[in-house]
């Protein structure tokens, strides 16, 4: 697993300086409201967790999972629920938990989605953001930081459902994937 690394972009420190930021910054702005975190499944959870532990006022989680991938590198542009949200939304400040904001398709449809059951306020949490690749308007409140236009994995992000469980963010090398 090792070997498909081409390089490593962010090591465990970096990573949980991203979180540790991006923690205190949603601490700051959400102090007395009412914070709902919706953890898009599954390259978000290892973001999620760390990043709830980083919070430090109350919210609640929750988990949803939609499906524009598949096994290729590329969104297909149709998305699919496959895991809806347990709660009802009125009277929450909707954060989206997301692990790579990239054209933006999936997360504009879920912000659509969500929109229409009336939360109090719905903004967007992305560790990484691709904006060089963004084909719909779609902008994030809180963003871990911006990256190239690299295939990555680890820390949750996969290909093919592998890499997840890698403890820092590399560059898949593009043979492995067909690049």
């Amino acid at each position: 697993m090792l070997n498909d690394i081409q390089e490593v972009l962010y090591s465990e420190k970096d990573l949980q300086e991203m979180v540790d930021r991006v923690g205190a910054e949603i601490t700051r702005d959400y102090e007395g409201k009412n914070l709902l975190l919706v953890s898009v499944l599954k390259g978000s959870v290892a973001f999620m967790a760390d990043l709830m532990r980083a919070i430090k006022i109350p919210a609640r989680i929750d988990f949803m999972s939609v499906s524009s991938y598949g096994s290729g590198t590329k969104t297909s542009g149709v998305v699919k629920i496959v895991k809806d949200l347990d709660l009802n939304l009125e009277g929450y400040d909707i954060l989206i938990v997301e692990d790579i904001l990239d054209s933006g398709k999936t997360l504009s449809y879920l912000m659509e989605i969500l929109q229409a059951r009336n939360p109090a306020s719905i903004e967007l949490c992305t560790l990484f953001d691709k904006p060089e690749r963004r084909q719909v308007p779609v902008f994030p409140k809180y963003v871990g930081t911006v990256i190239p236009d690299a295939f990555i994995v680890g820390y949750g992000l996969d290909y093919a459902e592998n890499y997840r469980n890698l403890p820092f963010v590399g560059i898949l090398k593009p043979e492995v994937y067909g690049g």
